[in-house]
């Protein structure tokens, strides 16, 4: 065991943070170092009286100096992965025990900063945003190999937070053979996924618990779809028994895949598609002339869009979109219908997502009843003391009249 670690000292006032479980310590916090230090070197990091808080991995480059990774001395060597990664899947084995793709670790949810392994049956893909887990990158893999013996360990490291650690882009196979899609089962649905040339790591596994729990409000119902993507919601809600489903997606690659999806789940009759802008769709579709009125259509609306914001300075702009659809979609609903709507940005905080929702309901003169709450699946842990654990949120209302 190191027990010569250099140290990094914090100024006074700034331990309460890293105490209660937050690992990332900005340049600004740091008092001095105690001796010079390599980039991606583990240091040991301490208050202003010298008591040990934890280890970490600096970066002098990084606004993040240091990410803390254990609160005592450890080795960062292919054991120590080991345990952490057996660690997490626990974690998921117990709160998700039927899924077999899911993500294992989830970053600092897992106390392992700039470190993402998402599993897609027998395939595993790492996302590395950090420049100490991109050092130990062969550590990672073989403790990954050791614990699922994959079929292909795939990297996509093209998050464009890397540059802010001088890190470069870094996609590829790592272990195995990969060619084609990967048929990937979300309770009990098939779901072609690209992993190597999809979106983010193949796709969202983040919605697995909700796509079931709000297939629940779609029996007999008329169901719209939007940002559908591959399908998730649209096809879980066709499953459960509604009388149709529209699916809406501006990405020509993501309808046809969901068309295929349909099709191999054998939902495909229950389904039509439309390739197009949801905002110009929603628009088109809820445009009256003077003196008429939006004759509403759907049981079951579904808003599950993008990000609208990537900084606090976009949320004003984010929030005015989440209007946008919100009061477009009240318009199409039914009274007694049910919507069903996400937020994705860490940014945008429950309270205000809901009093966007609300906002639209007053300016259309509709009351709602909120009859559930939805955070991120249980494979993307909560840590309320790291705030940035917690982004996605989401809500159903019915609507009163």
């Amino acid at each position: 065991m190191n027990t010569t670690l250099p140290t990094v000292l914090l100024k006074p006032g700034e331990a309460d943070r890293i105490v209660a479980g937050h690992p990332w310590i900005y340049h600004s916090e740091i008092l001095r170092l105690t001796a010079p230090v390599n980039d991606g070197e583990l240091v040991q990091v301490k208050d202003h009286r010298q008591r040990l808080l934890g280890v970490g991995f600096f970066n002098s480059r990084s606004k993040i100096n240091v990410r803390i990774i254990a609160t005592d001395r450890v080795e960062t060597d292919e054991k120590f992965f080991e345990e952490r990664i057996r660690s997490a899947l626990t974690i998921r084995q117990r709160h998700l025990p039927g899924a077999t793709s899911f993500r294992v670790v989830n970053a600092e949810s897992d106390f392992l900063s700039g470190l993402i392994v998402d599993k897609y049956e027998d395939v595993l893909v790492v996302q590395i945003s950090a420049l100490g887990m991109d050092q130990r990158k062969t550590q990672i893999v073989a403790a990954l190999q050791k614990i699922f013996t994959p079929r292909a360990i795939l990297e996509r490291s093209d998050v464009s937070s890397r540059k802010f650690e001088g890190l470069q882009e870094s996609n590829g196979v790592l272990v195995g053979e990969l060619e084609g899609k990967v048929s990937v089962n979300l309770n009990g649905l098939k779901f072609e996924t690209d992993i190597i040339g999809g979106h983010k790591t193949g796709m969202y596994l983040d919605q697995q618990a909700n796509y079931e729990a709000v297939s629940k409000f779609a029996k007999g119902g008329q169901v719209l779809d939007c940002f559908s993507f591959l399908g998730g919601f649209g096809l879980h809600a066709a499953r459960a028994g509604a009388a149709h489903v529209h699916l809406l997606d501006q990405s020509a690659e993501a309808i046809e895949a969901s068309k295929r999806n349909a099709a191999a789940n054998g939902l495909a009759e229950k389904c039509s598609f439309d390739t197009i802008n949801v905002f110009d769709w929603l628009k088109e579709n809820t445009a009256v002339k003077p003196h008429e009125r939006v004759i509403p259509r759907f049981d079951l609306i579904i808003l599950d869009p993008p990000s609208f914001t990537r900084n606090r300075a976009s949320v004003p702009d984010a929030l005015r979109g989440y209007k946008e659809i919100h009061l477009r979609a009240l318009k199409l609903l039914k009274p007694g219908g049910t919507l069903a709507t996400f937020c994705c940005s860490h940014h945008v905080n429950t309270e205000l997502f809901q009093d966007s929702l609300l906002s639209a309901a007053f300016d259309t003169r509709h009351i709602l009843r909120r009859v559930a709450t939805y955070a991120q699946s249980p494979d993307h842990p909560i840590i309320p003391m790291i705030p940035e654990t917690e982004y996605l949120k989401g809500f159903v209302f019915e609507k009163v009249r």
